[in-house]
């Protein structure tokens, strides 16, 4: 798979309200690591609170001029009166944005706003990084996918623009479905026991390449969550849902280490042998650059899961420490002798 590099890459947050959307992008937002970032937030009624809560953040990289509200409705009902000229805007900043986050309403259905980055004004313009979904540990502990449905109702019914009133069900299995990570939110107020039986649901609707990452706080890696590089408009149509055909911070859930591998002969090997590692091992994420025998140019890999994408971004120079060096990046207790004897082939 190839890659754009002049296209501004996009994260769509999904989610059922208090799921923990906010807190976990304002997290995102205050560990940017001097990435310039813009936001797009779908909000509609009398009072977008959350984009007040964002704006109030005082974040330099993402100034309150780079935060958009949304407020005409729920966003995948409302992609080309509301979310095009809210790119145009966004894409018009100088200095030029780094990366948007767009974090949708509630009720959101995540394929129909992912399948508009495949219109020929947006493609040529930005990409979809990844598609993250927030759901509700304790909720789901409890066998409900979320913690107010009476405020679902409210915000259903508050939203004229609406065009779909499936049961708050299937909306949660398409926001799940679509997803390329799921963060399991509030995840410090379950015990072993409720943890488990959140994750037995979430793990009912989703394939084997997407991953369930635990988060207390909204806290959790932004290299986890951004810089995916999974181009998912063009990967949408595969992902099914019930509409088709219609600062100091803590990160002690998750390990961190580099990997020195040999330069490789088959980029397509190497791809093979990341997928089997997130597949054995409990892996997340994979980046980093590798020498190819014989090439004069680096191939960037990135991979989430089992996904693997790596193609060539550049020619080496006479100033790289040129080795092949892969961040791998999982859940506590990752059995690092294993993950570099499937590495190493």
């Amino acid at each position: 798979m190839t890659a754009n590099a002049t296209r501004v890459p996009c994260t769509v947050v999904t989610g059922f309200l208090g799921a923990g959307k906010t807190t976990l992008i304002r997290n995102l937002l205050e560990q940017s690591a001097g990435k310039r970032l813009a936001l797009i937030v779908n909000e509609f009624g009398d009072v977008g609170v959350d984009g007040e809560i964002l704006k109030g953040c005082g974040i330099d990289t993402c100034p309150e001029e780079n935060i958009v509200e949304l407020a005409n409705g729920c966003i995948c009902c409302t992609v080309a009166d509301d979310f095009v000229p809210a790119l145009d805007q966004i894409l018009s900043r100088t200095p030029k944005v780094d990366h948007i986050l767009i974090e949708t309403s509630g009720l959101a259905l995540p394929k129909p706003l992912v399948q508009a980055f495949q219109w020929p004004t947006v493609k040529s313009r930005v990409t979809v990084d990844g598609v993250i979904a927030v759901v509700d540990g304790p909720a789901l502990a409890e066998g409900k996918v979320a913690s107010d449905m009476d405020a679902l109702a409210a915000q259903r019914a508050q939203d004229e623009s609406l065009d779909h009133d499936d049961p708050i069900e299937e909306v949660f299995e398409d926001q799940v479905a679509c997803a390329d990570l799921i963060i399991l939110s509030k995840n410090d107020l379950l015990d072993e026991a409720a943890a488990e039986r959140a994750r037995k649901i979430v793990d009912a609707h989703i394939g084997p390449a997407v991953k369930v990452v635990p988060s207390g706080h909204g806290k959790v890696d932004p290299s986890i969550l951004l810089g995916l590089g999974l181009a998912v408009e063009d990967d949408i149509e595969n992902r099914k849902s019930h509409h088709d055909g219609v600062g100091d911070h803590e990160h002690d859930d998750f390990d961190t280490f580099v990997i020195d591998v040999p330069a490789v002969a088959d980029p397509d090997d190497l791809a093979r042998r990341i997928a089997a590692a997130a597949e054995q091992e409990d892996v997340l994420r994979v980046k980093g650059f590798v020498e190819v025998a014989g090439k004069p140019m680096r191939l960037l890999v990135q991979a989430v899961g089992p996904r693997v994408n790596h193609y060539y971004d550049r020619a080496w120079t006479a100033g790289d420490d040129r080795r092949s060096r892969l961040i791998v990046i999982g859940l506590k207790g990752l059995d690092q002798p294993a993950i570099e004897k499937i590495l190493a082939g």
